[in-house]
């Protein structure tokens, strides 16, 4: 077989990989949105949706049918490139951050192993602030192109949030990046397998400013300052109806859904299995496993945004500053510099 014919099945096999992910990223962002209606519910006391589909189910689809065909509306006094840019900005990037995501081991299927993963490249985690910094053009140029005062103050929250919290996102990250040794995902995921303990047993602290940061970044409630309906009217999609107003919305649950994946594989050890050895199991079985396992953990995080959502109130935009700037950042810096101390002292004793 020549290199040619190599790399042309190489590509097709990207070429599968990416469209399940996309897919199923949309997928689990379409009924994320009912299960956020039933958890809602659940918690208020009353049913949720029940009517189209037995138990409801069906009520996605009656959603999305319903933005589809909605009249697309463009204001006169917006900038229509622009306005039409920035929902699929946002949309595209919260699809581009699932590419290093590590989603099983691999698989064997006609003779070849086939790696779950898109791309496993050294700087895995820098990719993914880099294109999650994307994400917030889409905001700043919706919220700007509308030609509209209270959308512009929207998006000039949401930039001003996701800057200050991605400062101490990533600030937490590094005392991970300190014991992992590797901005790699995959190799994060491989080293609490083999280590048999999961970052979080180590970096709790960690975890816990990287959850809340990961809420701020989603513009998930009590952080969903840039859609404060009672002070903005809607937000920074006040003026977008239709699959635009869609696309925005499905990009807060499909970011959603891949930081509870970058989660879990930099906390909680991925796709792995507590106290199982996978190596003992056949390679297919083991990468299917894998993906189940990491499945659960994501709709264990979802389940503790949309509780998070719809138990706690919305914090004032001075108390959103002042926890990011006061509280986060001195605290995962301070961490941080804990960290590296105890790893010298340790590497001292040995």
């Amino acid at each position: 077989m020549t290199l040619l014919a190599i790399d042309w099945i190489l590509f097709i096999e990207k070429l599968s990989l990416i469209a399940i992910i996309i897919f199923a990223s949309l997928g689990i962002a379409l009924y994320t949105t009912f299960a956020e209606r039933k958890v809602a519910a659940i918690l208020q006391d009353r049913p949720g949706p029940n009517r189209a589909g037995p138990f409801g189910l069906f009520q996605p689809f009656a959603d999305g049918l319903k933005l589809i065909m909605k009249e697309e509306i463009i204001p006169n006094s917006a900038s229509k490139f622009l306005f039409v840019l920035g929902p699929v900005m946002a949309m595209t990037a919260a699809l581009m951050t699932s590419a290093v995501i590590p989603w099983s081991s691999h698989v064997e299927l006609f003779g070849r192993k086939i790696d779950l993963q898109i791309a496993d490249i050294n700087i895995g985690i820098l990719y993914v602030f880099g294109v999650v910094s994307m994400g917030v053009y889409g905001i700043m140029i919706g919220g700007w192109a509308s030609n509209n005062k209270f959308s512009l103050m929207a998006a000039l929250r949401g930039a001003s949030q996701a800057i200050s919290y991605e400062l101490a996102m990533g600030l937490s990250l590094i005392a991970v990046l300190m014991i992992s040794g590797s901005l790699s995902l995959k190799t994060i995921v491989e080293q609490q397998m083999s280590g048999h303990l999961w970052n979080v047993v180590y970096q709790p602290l960690g975890f816990i400013i990287f959850f809340i940061c990961a809420m701020a970044e989603c513009n998930r409630t009590p952080f969903d300052l840039p859609e404060a309906e009672n002070e903005l009217n809607f937000g920074y999609h006040q003026e977008y109806s239709s699959m635009k107003l869609g696309f925005y919305l499905f990009a807060e649950y499909v970011n959603m859904i891949i930081s509870s994946a970058i989660m879990a594989c930099i906390f909680f050890g991925g796709y792995d299995i507590p106290f199982l050895d996978e190596s003992t199991l056949a390679p297919n079985l083991a990468a299917v496993l894998g993906v189940a396992a990491l499945l659960i953990k994501i709709v264990i995080f979802i389940f503790i945004f949309m509780w998070i959502r719809w138990t706690i109130p919305r914090f004032r935009y001075d108390q959103l500053m002042n926890l990011g700037w006061k509280k986060l950042i001195p605290l995962a810096l301070v961490y941080m510099l804990i960290t590296g101390a105890v790893i010298l002292w340790w590497q001292g004793r040995s």
